[in-house]
């Protein structure tokens, strides 16, 4: 009697161990598998066409599973990073994530960049700038910092001599530019309007300079091709990339290295190249 208790206790014992092993192997199997997953938060697009199109298949490669959190916001990307329930985000400029990292007392850190959405020179009558005609309406957005920079591509394209002063003279309008014969020797009527509303209205207009986001949106790249896009300095390039950004800490993670040799690899250039056709341009630069 005493040896078949032995033997139960001695029974159990094994069968306890063994549970406990296998237990022990499952909970292995499923942090190891969690750990091949990169978390990422991004705005709809590019970001997650970029990531769900050539990111993903170049993480595949090389062993990882990507995982798409799409935001709608710019505030969630970031305060969801910083909590830890993402390994890394991509949506932001340096400037915005330095300004969040101040205001909000994040803990965030920009370690590869991706691209720029450079404003372009759209149009549904012409199919190269040298066709506009003397007096042709060109739209611009009517919002400060976007009509300067409207401007500045007009200027940098030779369409207008100067800016006429406009956000140093106070007295200068986009409208006033159309007067102006020193900077629009080609009497071009300047037509400002709501940045959103541009691509609604360009059928109306000889042309118009256009955010590349509200471009994307109308599906212009593919319908009436940019017939010319913003250039960059190295001083602009770096203020209008969109950066890859993780938590502070993280830099230098595997799921961190992994991530930036994937979306900085030769096939995300050319799924950007192929597929935006100028209203997105990679920028892969080092944040600086």
């Amino acid at each position: 009697m005493k040896k078949n208790v032995w033997t139960k206790a001695a029974c159990a014992a094994l069968a306890l161990c063994l549970t406990a092993g296998l237990a022990g192997c499952g909970g292995k199997d499923d942090t190891d598998k969690t750990d091949k997953v990169i978390s990422v938060g991004v705005n709809p697009v590019p970001h997650a066409e970029i990531l769900e199109n050539a990111v993903k298949a170049e993480l595949e490669k090389a062993g990882w599973e990507l995982n798409v959190v799409v935001f709608q916001d710019y505030v969630l990307p970031n305060t969801s990073l910083e909590e830890g329930e993402l390994d890394a985000n991509y949506f932001q400029t340096l400037g915005y994530m330095n300004q969040q990292n101040s205001d909000a007392g994040l803990h965030l850190a920009a370690v590869a960049g991706v691209h720029i959405e450079p404003m372009g020179v759209y149009s549904e009558k012409y199919t190269a700038l040298d066709q506009l005609p003397d007096g042709a309406e060109i739209g611009v957005p009517n919002d400060p910092d976007n009509c300067k920079r409207g401007l500045d591509l007009l200027v940098q394209k030779g369409l207008l001599n100067s800016t006429g002063g406009y956000g140093e003279d106070e007295s200068v309008t986009a409208e006033s530019i159309s007067d102006n014969k020193e900077a629009n020797p080609h009497g071009y009527k300047i037509s400002p309007l709501e940045a959103a509303s541009l691509p609604l209205t360009l059928a109306d207009l000889d042309a118009a300079v256009i955010n590349g986001n509200y471009a994307l949106g109308a599906e212009l790249p593919s319908k009436h091709p940019a017939l010319d896009i913003e250039e960059f300095d190295d001083e602009t390039s770096v203020k209008r990339t969109n950066f890859l950004v993780v938590k502070q800490g993280s830099e230098e993670t595997e799921k961190t290295k992994a991530l930036i040799a994937a979306i900085q690899s030769d096939a995300v250039k050319q799924y950007i190249e192929d597929t935006y056709k100028g209203a997105v341009i990679a920028s892969f630069i080092d944040p600086q």
